[in-house]
């Protein structure tokens, strides 16, 4: 009995992990598929853009508020509609037949995608009670976050390579059925003692402030700053006074829990951006075709499927500075080997800069959820790692935003062939700033000076 019961955890666990692999492949899959999209579509610099940032943007805007809705209305349920929701877009995006369309299928994908990871973990906190057990499938968890992610440009290569860009979505749409089936028949039902209130105020905000944010810097629209100007300070006026906010600001009086909702927007920043101006160096300067572009990222998932298990035990045993800081010094060091890149750069030199970032990455992602949640109490813990996953997707979105626009405004309407190169420098100095950035928030948040700035109530559930 005791066995019959730890094989259906284990596959629950599986099954979570089934929808995490699709939302995963899915932030980072699309990058290697952009020269084709563009061509196909014949899409701009900055609509290809959009055709990333707007699956990141409503997924880092919808996370904390799925997550209290399953806790509402059941997670199992919560959990499946995503599924669908998520498969639907998936297939519609395979049949766009334009980029608007395409973009407006990126978001239904993402409006699934959002009841997904928040809600399957829940599924798994509720099915797996003991703490030795938990710790194990949340470090599965983990690794699967990574895995799938780095993955992404690899297998979206192949696909493109071989069958064509739709496929990308497409493949996402068996391993979501087959994921609603097995929810139906094995993940059990559950609903929180105590569920948060829906703050919608809070919600509504939070998708401007983001959305406007975002259309800002790509479109370079002042209008739009202002808009998200505006937000930032509703934001920080309505939200201390909801009584259960969706954005809590007293957590960022915890300078662990700060340096890791920055780190997190730094990393996968870094992440989002190297990857679209990889591909897009690859292909459109070197004319390499996508499934050779994705394998040359191979060494990112291969480090990061070695290194992130690794890293996670450095956590446990020793606690998050030492892979803060040997991941942010990856990550710098991969960027300032490429702000020298040429047309001509050897390729020796340019998969040296891959293995650093991978290492980087691997070293830098496990600790960020431990490092959010570190010092706060045990009720907030939810909390804190549901922001430390809206923080990776914003980042995502503002690490394609940021560096598409500056690589946009360098090429002053030269040809990507000609032009991309030398306008790309900046943006891998931003990609190294980032490592600096990771390098010194780990350092400040990790050391004795964090610890000591403790709220007083944090400091008694440490």
């Amino acid at each position: 009995m005791v066995v019959q019961e730890r094989r259906r955890r284990l596959l629950v666990l599986g099954i979570c992990c089934m929808s995490l692999l699709i939302v995963g492949l899915d932030n980072t899959i699309v990058n290697i598929a952009v020269p084709a999209i563009g061509h196909d579509l014949d899409a701009p610099l900055s609509g290809l853009q959009w055709t990333i940032d707007a699956y990141t943007l409503v997924l880092a805007s919808l996370l904390l508020m799925a997550g209290s809705t399953a806790d509402r209305i059941g997670r199992r349920r919560t959990f499946q509609t995503g599924l669908v929701v998520f498969s639907v877009g998936s297939l519609l995006c395979g049949l766009a037949p334009s980029l608007e369309w395409l973009i407006v299928f990126r978001v239904l994908q993402a409006i699934g995608g959002s009841m997904l990871n928040p809600v399957a973990m829940s599924i798994i906190t509720n099915v797996f009670t003991d703490r030795r057990e938990r710790a194990q499938a949340v470090g599965v968890w983990a690794g699967v976050v990574g895995i799938s992610m780095a993955l992404g440009p690899v297998v979206g290569g192949l696909l493109v390579q071989t069958v064509g860009w739709r496929t990308i979505f497409w493949i996402n749409v068996p391993i979501g059925i087959a994921a609603i089936v097995l929810t139906a028949l094995f993940v059990p039902e559950s609903r929180a003692p105590r569920p948060r209130r829906v703050d919608v105020p809070g919600q509504i905000i939070v998708l401007v402030l983001l959305a406007s944010a975002t259309y800002a810097i790509i479109e370079h629209d002042w209008r739009a700053g202002i808009v998200a100007l505006v937000a930032l300070v509703a934001l920080l006026l309505v939200e201390p006074r909801r009584p259960e906010p969706l954005v809590d600001i007293a957590l960022f009086r915890s300078p662990p829990f700060a340096g890791a909702t920055m780190i997190a927007v730094a990393a996968f920043g870094a992440l989002a951006g190297f990857l679209l101006l990889n591909t897009l160096y690859l292909q459109e300067v070197r004319h390499l075709s996508p499934m050779h572009a994705g394998l040359l990222t191979l060494p990112i998932a291969a480090i990061t499927v070695v290194l992130g298990p690794v890293s996670g035990r450095l956590v446990g045993a020793r606690g998050p500075r030492l892979p803060l800081l040997v991941g942010g010094a990856g990550i710098g060091v991969s960027g300032v080997l490429l702000t020298v890149l040429a047309p001509d750069t050897p390729l020796v030199w340019v998969l040296a800069a891959y293995v650093a970032f991978g290492i980087g990455f691997a070293m830098v992602n496990p600790p960020i959820t431990v490092t959010a949640v570190s010092g706060l109490p045990t009720a907030q813990a939810g909390v804190a790692a549901a922001f430390a996953s809206t923080s990776r997707q914003f980042g995502s979105t503002l690490g394609i935003a940021v560096l598409g626009a500056v690589v946009n405004a360098g090429l002053h309407d030269r040809a990507m062939a000609d032009g991309f190169t030398p306008a790309s420098h900046a943006g891998w100095w931003i990609v190294a700033g980032c490592g600096a950035a990771i390098l010194a928030i780990g350092t400040i948040t990790t050391g004795r000076w964090a610890k000591s700035r403790q709220p007083e109530a944090e400091l008694v559930d440490a």
